[in-house]
């Protein structure tokens, strides 16, 4: 009996058929790898004035000014985290930013996702038109209505309180609106005639069957809305003046104000990055759903 023996296949270039699978591996990692490193380096950089903060609250007056700069003090001060609730009212700000913040983002999102849905879905008259209105708000700039809407919110006595900067905007965010209502236009109509079809309300069509296809889209936006209501400044500046009344940025302003002077910029310090952690909590609660928010908008169509 003759036996006869297969000699492996070569490849066009004469290689064996795993070297050009071996080679694009090799060259995966080593992408990877640079990849990993210039990542880490934009991290380093985007952490360092956060890292920065935190040792600046730890440290004494004279380590703060100190040549060559001290990075990270003999003896912390942990105590500094302890003054700021007692020597300004940052308690108070913060209570008052969480109502600000958590009010409006909380039922802004809800009017936001209702009139996207709205906007998208149902057949309304002349909707087109009022979207386009909606969208030619945002090239007024806030400057322009500021002193009427100061006007108008003094003649209403709401100055001095925070209803200026719940209020107006409890009726949804423009951006939210026009990002979700072009999320939804990926949704066949079909799925929402046949849903009425079958004798389900809007709100019942809403609830039930586009709430959770809208979610991490409403998480995404949900972030961003908290971020900028949690860190703005003009309009508490401009309605509120009772130290008590004040948001935790304009507190953080005052301080700036009043502690500089006395070189105690610990005390700033530790209170900007005190304010700093609810925006982080809020994005690690949310991250998933923007993650997915991000991989669903990369996939459809």
């Amino acid at each position: 009996m003759t036996t006869i023996t297969t000699l492996p296949r070569r490849t066009p270039t004469g290689r064996g058929p795993g070297a050009s699978g071996t080679g694009a591996g090799r060259e995966s990692r080593a992408v990877n790898a640079v990849l990993l490193v210039v990542l880490s380096v934009f991290a380093i950089a985007m952490l360092a004035p956060l890292i920065w903060m935190f040792t600046t609250a730890v440290k004494t007056k004279p380590e703060v000014f100190a040549l060559p700069p001290v990075l990270w003090p003999d003896a912390p001060q942990w105590d500094t985290f302890v003054r700021m609730w007692t020597e300004a009212p940052v308690l108070s700000g913060f209570k008052n930013s969480f109502i600000v913040a958590g009010t409006v983002t909380v039922v802004g999102s809800v009017t936001s996702a209702l009139a996207a849905f709205a906007l998208a879905k149902m057949r309304l008259p002349a909707k087109n038109v009022v979207f386009l209105g909606l969208l030619s708000g945002l090239m007024i700039p806030y400057p322009t209505i500021m002193i009427p809407q100061f006007v108008m919110f003094s003649r209403l006595h709401w100055v001095d309180t925070l209803l200026p900067l719940i209020v107006p905007l409890l009726f949804g965010n423009i951006i939210m609106i026009f990002f979700i209502r072009q999320y939804l236009e990926s949704v066949p109509d079909s799925l929402i005639e046949a849903a009425k079809i079958d004798g389900a309300s809007y709100f019942t069509i809403f609830g039930r069957m586009i709430l959770p296809m809208i979610r991490p889209a409403i998480a995404a936006q949900f972030i961003l809305w908290f971020m900028t209501v949690w860190n703005d400044y003009l309009a508490p500046i401009l309605y509120l003046n009772s130290p008590g009344k004040q948001t935790l940025q304009v507190v953080i302003a005052n301080l700036n104000v009043e502690y500089a002077t006395q070189r105690d910029y610990p005390l700033i310090m530790a209170a900007s990055f005190v304010a700093l952690l609810p925006i982080l909590v809020v994005f690690l609660v949310f991250q998933r759903q923007i993650i997915e928010s991000v991989a669903l908008t990369g996939t459809k169509g």
